[in-house]
């Protein structure tokens, strides 16, 4: 997989601005959904070593500038006692490749290094933790029965890749009738144009996208 560093964290904030203001132009405002935190699960999707740290075998740079912002979203979950969900790719052998066997060479086993979970957004003991072996975070774990068991009717959609998990699992949360909220400086992908034509489709047909900025000045810490 090509991967282009084509966000840092010097410029992701204006980045943001942009790749907003761009999607905002392209689709129609929807005022009747509103992020609300106490409705809400903050989804961390496969911020793996694999991933999001630089020796990873398919080490994304521009996880580099979402990590930061990914930390202040889990402080404020935290915080305000709200649920805070992660999940990791992985597989245990050949009889759970699927697809992807097929589609990839190179897979991540559970039993590696690789496969956990950054130490910058390590989980909390209490944190769920839903191991996946395709794209969709709903198919074949039990995140859809933890979220209805919260009480949770939204859920807010960080980590990687924009578009291969983080859109999946946002277009399954949305068939199952959760909204969905994304924050386009808190994913990633490998480059700027699969980053942002993710979130163009998913903006025009199941997720609200917004700035970690605006997320966080709704949603504030306490001192």
């Amino acid at each position: 997989m090509h991967s282009s560093a084509y966000v840092s964290e010097d410029t992701i904030e204006a980045k943001s601005h942009l790749w907003l203001d761009r999607i905002r132009q392209a689709v129609a405002p929807r005022p009747q959904l509103q992020l609300d935190l106490s409705r809400s699960a903050l989804l961390v999707i496969d911020m793996l070593r694999y991933f999001a740290a630089a020796r990873g075998r398919c080490y994304l740079p521009a996880t580099a500038a979402i990590v930061p912002r990914i930390a202040k979203l889990i402080k404020v979950w935290r915080h305000h006692g709200a649920l805070v969900v992660y999940t990791q790719h992985c597989h245990k052998g050949a009889h759970d490749l699927g697809m992807l066997g097929r589609f990839f060479s190179d897979h991540i086993d559970c039993n590696e290094p690789q496969a956990q979970i950054i130490g910058a957004l390590e989980p909390l003991p209490s944190e769920p933790i839903f191991r996946k072996i395709t794209y969709d975070a709903f198919l074949g774990t039990q995140l859809e029965s933890t979220l209805r068991q919260k009480k949770v009717e939204q859920v807010l959609i960080t980590g990687v890749l924009t578009h291969m998990c983080c859109d999946t699992t946002a277009r399954a949360a949305f068939c199952r009738g959760f909204e969905v909220y994304v924050p386009v400086d808190a994913t990633a992908s490998s480059t700027e144009e699969l980053h942002v034509g993710a979130l163009l489709g998913l903006a025009d047909s199941v997720a609200i996208p917004m700035s970690t900025v605006e997320i966080l000045t709704r949603c504030p810490t306490k001192a």
